[in-house]
């Protein structure tokens, strides 16, 4: 079999790091290469040439999932010019929604990784990500009545249990009423 070329190589590279954020957002980091590599498209030996390893990937998985969900409430600021409240409100709207409940692999990573990166020792560059794209959310979020670390507590939290629960009418009303809590809407 020939040698793919050096842009299909990048396009299997870009395919390997968003199934892998998507999975381990969705699975746990625990995923294996094999079934990482199957959920591709892509064979098992051609991960070793595209990453040193395992926990590379699960380095540049992380940045990606942080990436997106900057890019979702850059988003909401983007169509709220000037509504900074507004804005905050959108996304958590959608962050406290049955939709981004049910679909962890498109969802926050804060949320979806929290449990692995406190199983990563303090010095992976998954955990720098992480903590900074922590930051940078609870960041977004912060009012002037309001800290926005407290804001993203709750909604993780809110969000957490509302998986947990899922299936039982509990698990709606956790998000509801945390939605309403934080929300000017509310």
């Amino acid at each position: 079999m020939g040698r793919v070329s050096q842009a299909q190589a990048q396009e299997n590279r870009r395919r390997v790091v968003d199934t892998a954020s998507r999975l381990f957002r969705e699975q746990g980091t625990h995923v294996s290469v094999a079934d990482l590599m199957k959920a591709a498209g892509l064979t098992h030996g051609g991960f070793y040439k595209q990453f040193a390893s395992k926990e590379a990937l699960v380095d540049e998985a992380t940045a990606h999932a942080f990436a997106e969900l900057t890019r979702r409430y850059q988003q909401g600021l983007d169509e709220h010019p000037g509504e900074r409240t507004a804005a905050q409100d959108a996304v958590i709207d959608a962050y406290l929604s049955a939709g981004h409940r049910d679909s962890a692999a498109d969802g926050c990573p804060v949320a979806a990784l929290v449990t692995d990166m406190a199983r990563e020792p303090g010095d992976t560059e998954a955990r720098r990500v992480y903590t900074e794209g922590v930051g940078a959310f609870a960041e977004f979020l912060t009012t002037e009545d309001e800290e926005g670390l407290t804001r993203l507590c709750t909604m993780v939290g809110a969000l957490v249990l509302s998986r947990a629960t899922k299936g039982s009418p509990l698990s709606e009303d956790i998000l509801t009423t945390a939605r309403a809590a934080l929300t000017a809407g509310g």
